[in-house]
């Protein structure tokens, strides 16, 4: 084994341990929780609309060749979310579940776990290069998890998980990054070919469950100051993500 295998092995399984960092918010108060779980939604909105928008399309259609083909997956991605989330409700109104979870909880789990990939995938080809450009692409990748780690927790428990499942859940998610990795170190040469495909649709899962199915959940508390911390929230999220995106 190489020394920039070892490094990229360790710098995945960093970006997988990331997903634990809701355990932080475990000794809040029931109340307190649950007020920040709202907020933490918020932060959702604006962390996935700003991730889709400023790094996923923004890199996908870097490529001006296949800008229609990203165009179409786009689409595909959006419309791919529609047609899953049809088929949850259907199954939840024939269950006989009594702890009933939203499907957008299942959604973000799907979408979470191919963003994750890609992630893997970027820092695995990165190490490829060399060592110094894996190294920093993993802190790019490291910081950008933070608040999407955050953001992803507050939405699982949000529908409905209760926090020790939603922190198991969002870990497995977490692992799709060290699958990525070592994907793209057994692929080589062919990892961009994958990251440019998952890209675009990616993007589209995560504006489907932002814009259909996160903000919904923020207009049923209509608070004068709730909704003002939440759309301050939001302007949080989308601000980290370009923030992220002027340091990258």
């Amino acid at each position: 084994m190489t020394p920039a295998f070892l490094y990229m092995v360790g710098s995945v399984a960093v970006v997988s341990v990331l997903s634990l960092i809701g355990i932080s918010l475990f000794s809040m108060s029931h109340k307190a929780f649950h007020e920040i779980v709202s907020v933490l939604v918020a932060l959702a909105v604006g962390a996935l609309f700003g991730d889709a928008f400023l790094h996923l399309l923004s890199e996908a259609y870097a490529d001006q060749a296949h800008a229609s083909q990203t165009s179409l997956l786009v689409m595909a991605g959006i419309l791919f979310f529609f047609v899953l989330e049809n088929f949850l409700h259907w199954r939840h109104l024939h269950s006989d579940e009594h702890r009933e979870i939203e499907p957008y909880g299942y959604l973000n789990i799907l979408a979470d776990m191919t963003h994750n990939t890609i992630d893997g995938l970027i820092i695995g080809a990165s190490y490829l290069v060399g060592v110094k450009v894996g190294l920093a692409t993993s802190l790019a990748v490291m910081l950008h998890e933070i608040p999407h780690e955050f953001s992803n927790f507050g939405i699982l428990v949000k529908s409905g998980f209760t926090k020790k499942r939603a922190l198991f859940l969002n870990f497995l998610t977490g692992l799709a990054a060290t699958a990525g990795g070592l994907l793209a170190w057994w692929v080589g040469g062919t990892t961009h070919e994958f990251v440019r495909l998952l890209m675009p649709l990616t993007a589209g899962g995560f504006i489907y469950i932002a814009g259909s199915d996160l903000v919904p959940q923020l207009h049923k508390d209509v608070k004068t100051l709730r909704a003002l911390w939440q759309f301050l929230a939001i302007l949080a999220g989308g601000g980290l993500m370009l923030l992220l995106k002027l340091l990258e």
